[in-house]
Parts: C-alpha cells; structure tokens; sequence
C-alpha cells in the first residue's frame, strides 16, 4: 500500500487543525507550516517532514493515536509523532527521553521550539505567560541537549 505524499499529509494536517489557532490567536496552520519548513530547512528527511505536519495532531485531538495506526504512512513517521505527543501530567524528563530515544523525533522538536520560543511570536503574549513559556522551552532545550539559541 502506497504511503500519503508531503503534500497529501501537508493538507491532512491543515484540515485536521481547521478552526484551531495558537495562544496569540493566529491559525494553527502557520506553526505546523513552521515547523515543516524548519525541519526542512536543518535537512530534515522527507519523514521527518511529515511527522513535523503531524507532530501536534494527537496530542491536540485533531486526529486519534488509532487514526495514526491505521494511516498509510512509514513506520518512523509514526513513532516520531508518537515520541512528540506528549502525555496528560507527564514529567518534561519523561517526554524528552522518549524524543532522544526515537529516531528522528529531536530534529523535529528542535523545530517545533525554535517556532515556539520566535521573539516575533511570544511578543504578541502577555509579560507573564511569555516569561513562563520562554522558561519552559529553555528547560525542554536543555534536557534536549539543545543549545540556547
């Protein structure tokens, strides 16, 4: 059975996310294409590429982890995408050891925190929670093994 193409996971994703938006209110769409053009942009394999699309699809109820059982796609999308859901009251130290443990998944979660942690972006949020965000992603970098940007 053939695997979905970029393009077809690409329009999946936006669809799966259609109505969502970030915490500044923008479409969900505009990070998932982020963080697609971000793995692509460190050299990121087609793979990769797609479980960026993917990355925040279980764990944002957008689509179920059966859905993504079932969809034609390669074995390491999957996993990766697994790694990158994270679990109701999982310990930051739990979801980062299965990200290095995946092959792949880090190359994508570096990405997905470059987006997160953009200047441009956590502007449009209040002092607050920007100042608990940046701290968050700065903790996830670090047990990443990711340097501070």
């Amino acid at each position: 059975m053939p695997h979905l193409t970029l393009a077809q996971v690409e329009s999946l994703a936006v669809a799966a996310h259609e109505g969502q938006t970030d915490k500044a209110g923008r479409p969900y769409a505009e990070h998932l294409r982020a963080v697609a053009d971000g793995v692509r942009a460190r050299g990121g394999s087609e793979e990769q590429i797609a479980a960026a699309w993917l990355h925040d699809a279980v764990e944002d109820d957008a689509l179920s982890a059966d859905w993504l059982e079932r969809a034609e796609l390669p074995r390491a999308v999957k996993d990766m995408v697994l790694a990158l859901t994270r679990h109701p009251g999982e310990a930051p130290e739990a979801y980062t050891r299965r990200i290095l443990a995946t092959p792949g998944a880090l190359l994508v979660k570096e990405a997905d925190l470059a987006h997160n942690a953009d200047p441009t972006r956590l502007a449009a949020l209040d002092a607050p929670t920007r100042a608990r965000l940046t701290a968050k992603y700065a903790h996830v970098r670090a047990l990443l093994g990711l340097p501070t940007p």
